[in-house]
């Protein structure tokens, strides 16, 4: 892990733990339980997959 000098770091997307769709009013929103770098499983985060994709087209390939 490369700290920068400001104490910060950048946390990478490592693989899609799980799938789903949550309903916001009458919206879908696909979403992806996301596993990243220097975390736990317990630490994985749920995120847009909209968003991902934007940002992360690779983890997609």
């Amino acid at each position: 892990m490369k700290i920068k000098p400001n104490l910060s770091y950048k946390e990478e997307p490592i693989r899609i733990l799980a799938r789903d769709v949550r309903r916001l009013r009458n919206k879908q929103i696909p979403m992806i339980k996301v596993l990243w770098s220097n975390q736990t499983e317990k630490e994985a985060t749920w995120e847009s997959e909209n968003e991902m994709k934007k940002f992360y087209p690779d983890l997609f390939a």
